[in-house]
C-alpha cells in the first residue's frame, strides 16, 4: 500500500509541467514575419537569390517573391527587419543566424549532401537592430 502511494506521488510530481530556461528565452523572441522553406524544380532560379544572403528592401523582397513564385509574400517592415536567404540542392536545409557583440550577423546554412533535382530554399526574417555587417561584409543598401 505504501509502495503504491509512493509511486502515485512520484508520478504526480514527474508529470507536472515546468518551464525551462529555453522556454523563457523562446517567449522573449519576437514572432518571425517570414519563415519559409520550399522547393522549386528549375535550378536556374537559384541565381535569383541575393548574392550576400540578405534582402534589405521591399523591392528586393518583391523581386525574389515573384521570381520564386512565392504567393502572397508577407509584408515586412524593413525599417525593423531584414530577410536572410539560403539555397541548396540537398533535400534539407537549416538556416540560423547569430548576432555577435560587434554587430556582425552570422548566417549559417546547413544542408544535407544528398543532391536532388531542383533546389530548396529557406527565408527567415531577422531583427535589424544592432546589425552592422553580415558575415563580415557591410549591410547592403538595396
Amino acid at each position: 500500500m505504501i509502495r503504491s502511494l509512493l509511486m502515485a506521488a512520484l508520478f504526480a510530481v514527474c508529470s507536472v509541467p515546468f518551464a525551462t530556461a529555453q522556454d523563457k528565452k523562446d517567449e522573449k523572441k519576437p514572432k518571425l514575419t517570414v519563415d519559409i522553406f520550399a522547393s522549386l524544380d528549375d535550378e536556374k532560379l537559384m541565381k535569383e537569390a541575393p548574392e550576400n544572403g540578405v534582402i534589405v528592401s521591399r523591392k528586393g523582397w518583391e523581386k525574389l517573391a515573384k521570381a520564386w513564385s512565392i504567393k502572397e509574400p508577407a509584408k515586412v517592415n524593413f525599417e525593423k527587419e531584414i530577410l536572410v536567404v539560403a539555397t541548396t540542392r540537398g533535400s534539407k536545409l537549416n538556416l540560423s543566424t547569430k548576432l555577435d557583440d560587434k554587430g556582425d550577423l552570422k548566417i549559417l546554412a546547413l544542408a544535407t549532401r544528398d543532391l536532388r533535382p531542383g533546389f530548396r530554399f529557406a527565408i527567415k526574417s531577422v531583427s535589424k537592430e544592432g546589425v552592422k555587417t553580415v558575415n563580415g561584409k557591410a549591410l547592403p543598401k538595396e
